[in-house]
């Protein structure tokens, strides 16, 4: 059988309130939207990927960095965007989140 789902591991850092993030941690299962590329001289993303990002422990709390596994439908064209050492951005609506580099 073939997976519909690809799946990496990646190093995540929870931005805090104060540097526009959260203002609570995330639990397992979370899936915001992530971003790979903003608009050139702009704030504005070109495009977002939907990925559920999981780990072992209970919570990873505000500054905390942690070794996460990420998930993401093949369907949408994120294979291409996927290379050892990018780093990327995790929004929930316009704000920037996260932080994690694969």
């Amino acid at each position: 059988m073939i997976s519909d789902v690809i799946e990496i591991k990646a190093k995540l850092t929870l931005y805090p309130t104060e540097n526009g993030g959260r203002k609570t941690g995330i639990k397992t299962g979370y899936r915001p939207n992530h971003v790979f590329e903003y608009r050139e001289n702009s704030s504005e993303f070109v495009t977002t990927y939907i990925g559920q990002i999981d780990f072992e422990k209970e919570w990873i709390l505000l500054n905390e960095t942690e070794i996460v596994k990420v998930r993401f439908l093949k369907h949408q064209n994120i294979k291409e965007m996927i290379e050892k050492g990018r780093v990327w951005w995790i929004h929930e609506g316009k704000e920037k989140l996260e932080k994690r580099k694969y």
